[in-house]
């Protein structure tokens, strides 16, 4: 401000008149310094023969560089300013070199034999020339010619003459006013701060990378022509666990259905990740019972925990089949006060894989696993195992009570690396072993994306590692992060030979349900091998199909069979079965009576006739934590299970029912082609009931998304 007022000051002053006496005198001072340089002026510069004394590489090399040369680089300099203005508008807008499917479809119309992308820019010593890309077969890279410094001068000079020059208005002519627009005003989001980087132009490296090959260009993704993108997960990466509907099955043929209990949750986590990104869920990945039993349920349990289980069955009008109808099994497990859960021995394998280095990945894991430590008691112990290539124990066992130090260990989890997963698995289950608690839960609870590549990574492989290590009481949760490369199959494979559960997890408020809201059922088990068995009496059913549980099918045989595993159930876990089954005499019955068989025949009764009115008959085997020999549970159903209308059904039993029916549509199920999202939304609307977590309302808000996708 002091500099502006001393400039406005001087502005208003008046310059004075020129003085003609200095004027003279400055003159007549500057002519007589000019004469005496003159006077003092000896021979001129250089030498005798006129030139100046120079090497003969100058002599040659100054005239080419100051000619020739000089115009190839400009020459050269036209060609690759346009060229990188290209390829900066290409990466801007679709993130890699692309080619549209018009472009390519016209360039072989042209000329069959592929195009270099640029003309190649001669230099001193000779040209190289370089093969055009050609798509799946290496280009090939001609020698090197040497030539003399005038030959390569003249053909330098040939190929100005006959160069292309393309303009920078002709390359902004390949785009519309509103791509240029989008791209001018695309920000990266992750950096708004930062420079916009500058792509590389077509055949060419960015700046420090050594270009060994060229490669072919694929074409863009054309988007829909009705502008609605949909996200679609490589099917090849993620692999799912599953199998074909389950079948009607006659019950003068096949009376007994036998399935193990499951009551894992992951299939619903993974249908919600879909739905919420905009896509149709593979229906691979859609296991019904799963989605069935992700929901808390009020069902009636048992007094004590002499009978852990205790069972309600329900009879009641199909919703989708007014020729059929549903037998609603529900089991709920005996739930253990949080004052006299057992000591818990936890070990925490956690995959820090390259593949998890993405946010919803290993930022999201650390995040579950401090909720679940800050649950857990002060005696209580854990230990944290990370695999990467190589398995290394992070933090040896250690009591709640020094949860900082926990904390801290978590914290400082980072990805790289491939994936391991045996080697960790066996490290795990040693430390395990090193603090295991006599009556207590050990548990082992392996975190990943599924993506085991290293080692002994067959399914069948790791069975076999987890089979051998249950035998020592300690289970096994897998808990799944991440898409993309979900390996689902892998998970299920482990938890159901570990004596363990599946879950996964997408969203931080998906690990406060399972590992906070669901602690005791998720850590605490109150019993192993638990098998179902249902008969059907052929008097009163004709038919009937088990909705879900299709990867837990057992054989009849497999029932009374102590060898044989199944799932296990956590303290409080509710398990719910349904089949449709249909009455005797029904329109709707699929399979004709057999000419030869027993179709005809009376079931086999006992004195008094004591099963007479029954529907079927519910038998539960199961083990005690600790024990090798199972225990039997019956339930018989009759007529006094039975409700008229479906609105006469509990509450829970309609809105498991509505999910049921969710589940069979988006695994395409033809028994529900007529059954509309619609009905299905109006059925859960109808019995949502009580919904203090808001389960149940965001169950409603899929159904609307699954019918507005259905619709495209």
């Amino acid at each position: 401000m002091t500099v502006d007022k001393e400039l406005e000051k001087l502005s208003r002053l008046t310059p004075p008149a020129p003085d003609p006496e200095a004027r003279t005198r400055a003159l007549a001072a500057a002519m007589q310094a000019f004469d005496a340089a003159g006077n003092n002026t000896t021979a001129p510069q250089g030498n005798a023969k006129g030139w100046r004394p120079s090497s003969i590489i100058n002599w040659i090399w100054s005239p080419a560089m100051n000619k020739k040369f000089l115009a190839g680089s400009a020459l050269a300099t036209l060609l690759v300013v346009p060229a990188a203005s290209y390829l900066t508008f290409e990466l801007a807008r679709n993130g890699k070199p692309t080619v549209g499917q018009e472009e390519i479809a016209a360039s072989r119309s042209k000329n069959d034999a592929p195009k270099p992308i640029a003309e190649p820019v001669p230099q001193a010593g000779g040209p190289v020339t370089v093969a055009p890309p050609v798509p799946q077969t290496r280009p090939e890279i001609s020698e090197p010619v040497e030539k003399p410094a005038a030959d390569s001068a003249q053909v330098l000079q040939d190929n100005e003459q006959r160069a292309p020059a393309r303009s920078a208005e002709s390359l902004l002519s390949d785009f519309s006013s509103d791509e240029i627009s989008a791209l001018l005003n695309k920000s990266d989001g992750s950096d708004r701060g930062a420079k916009r980087a500058a792509p590389t132009a077509p055949g060419m490296v960015a700046q420090g990378q050594l270009l060994v090959e060229p490669m072919a260009v694929a074409p863009s993704p054309v988007p829909p022509a009705d502008g609605h993108a949909q996200i679609q997960l490589d099917p090849d990466r993620e692999r799912f666990a599953n199998a074909a509907a389950n079948p009607v099955k006659s019950v003068a043929t096949d009376p007994v259905s036998t399935f193990s209990a499951d009551v894992d949750s992951a299939s619903y986590s993974v249908v919600r990740r879909s739905l919420t990104g905009g896509a149709m869920p593979d229906p691979q990945s859609v296991r019904v019972e799963e989605m069935i039993n992700y929901f808390p349920y009020d069902w009636p349990g048992p007094d004590n925990a002499e009978q852990p289980f205790k069972a309600t069955v329900t009879v009641m009008p199909t919703p989708w089949n007014h020729d059929t109808e549903l037998m609603h099994v529900a089991i709920k497990g005996y739930d253990i006060a949080p004052a006299t859960a057992p000591r818990a021995n936890l070990v925490f394998l956690i995959d820090v894989s390259g593949s998890m280095d993405e946010p919803d990945k290993l930022p999201l894991l650390k995040s579950a696993f401090r909720l679940l430590v800050n649950r857990l008691k002060p005696d209580d112990t854990v230990s944290i195992v990370t695999y990467a290539g190589n398995a290394g124990t992070v933090l040896e066992p250690t009591r709640v009570a020094e949860r900082s130090k926990i904390l801290s260990a978590i914290d400082r989890l980072e990805p790289g690396g491939s994936t391991g997963g045996a080697e960790g698995i066996q490290a795990a289950y040693d430390l395990a072993n090193r603090a295991f608690v006599k009556d207590g839960v050990n548990r082992v609870m392996l975190a990943t994306d599924g993506d085991f590549n290293v080692g002994p990574s067959s399914d069948e492989d790791l069975k076999r590692i987890i089979e051998e290590k249950r035998k020592d009481g300690i289970f096994l949760t897998v808990l799944g992060f991440g898409r993309g490369n979900l390996n689902d199959s892998l998970m299920q494979t482990l938890a159901q030979n570990g004596n363990g559960s599946a879950a996964y997890i997408d969203t931080l408020a998906e690990a406060q349900k399972t590992l906070v809201e669901e602690a005791g059922s998720t850590l605490f088990p109150i019993a192993k091998d638990v098998k179902f068995q249902v008969e059907f009496n052929p008097e009163r059913i004709a038919e009937y199909r088990l909705i879900g549980y299709e990867t837990r099918a057992l054989k009849r045989e497999d029932f009374n069979n102590d060898r044989v595993d199944a799932g296990d159930i956590g303290s409080g876990h509710s398990v719910t079965a349904i089949y449709e089954i249909t009455p005797k005499g029904s329109p709707a019955v699929m399979n004709d009576d057999l000419r030869y068989g027993a179709a005809g025949r009376a079931p086999t009764t006992t004195s008094g006739n004591s099963h007479q009115g029954e529907i079927a008959f519910v038998k539960m085997r199961y083990k005690r934590p600790g024990e090798d020999k199972s225990a039997l549970i019956t339930t018989p159903v009759g007529d006094g299970n039975a409700v008229a209308s479906v609105d006469a059904a509990p509450q829970d039993v309609r809105f498991s029912v509505a999910v049921a029916a969710f589940g069979q549509k988006l695994s395409r199920v033809p028994a529900l082609d007529t059954y509309s999202y619609q009905a299905v939304a109006d059925l859960a609307t109808a019995s949502r009931g009580a919904d203090p977590f808001g389960y149940r309302s965001d169950f409603l808000g899929l159904i609307r998304l699954a019918d507005g996708l259905s619709q495209r």
